[in-house]
């Protein structure tokens, strides 16, 4: 039986519909007054995450997500449920105050190298097109959350067989852009 990693990829990874997509809308997991986020553009960066700070669906190995210009994300239903989960966190996750789904997830910094982007669970949506995951990250924080070290050689290499490549830090585009930031900052290199 092969390793569960998410839903959304455990049957094989699914290709978005690119730049034609517009976006769609995200809803909680609550019967009734749902709260409800409109995400008015394709999504980027979108990824499986073993960290222990996103939201997952109870029993999921690792969560999944992915980031859009925050000026495209509008709460636009029901947004008195939402409430931040650590505002002394770099990324303020908004969950619903019921049902615990994280909706979106923002940076306040302006100094960041991701402020400007707030991070979405494409999951919590019933449109499809959104972009394909294409990596993994922070896969060892999963024993944090309590999976067995001893199964992380089949968690990796199952990562890799759905062509998710496996890191415990952010994919490298992405890193780099990180350290470009932190560069610009220190004066390492010019703005």
């Amino acid at each position: 039986m092969a390793v569960a990693i998410h839903p959304a990829v455990d049957g094989g990874v699914k290709k978005g519909a690119g730049d034609s997509f517009a976006g769609g809308t995200l809803v909680c997991l609550c019967a009734t007054k749902q709260v409800k986020v409109t995400v008015g553009a394709q999504t980027a960066h979108n990824h499986v995450c073993g960290c222990t700070q996103c939201w997952r669906p109870k029993g999921v190995t690792f969560s999944q997500i992915a980031v859009v210009s925050k000026d495209k994300v509008t709460v636009t239903e029901n947004g008195d449920k939402l409430a931040p989960v650590d505002t002394t966190k770099a990324l303020i996750r908004h969950a619903c105050k019921e049902c615990g789904a994280h909706m979106y997830s923002r940076i306040e910094n302006t100094k960041h190298p991701f402020y400007g982007l707030d991070f979405v669970h494409t999951e919590l949506s019933k449109e499809t097109g959104w972009s394909e995951p294409t990596f993994a990250a922070f896969v060892s924080s999963i024993i944090e959350a309590g999976q067995d070290p001893a199964n992380m050689g089949a968690v990796r290499a199952r990562l890799t067989e759905l062509g998710l490549a496996p890191y415990d830090c952010l994919s490298p585009p992405l890193m780099d852009a990180i350290a470009t930031n932190t560069a610009k900052q220190s004066g390492a290199l010019k703005a």
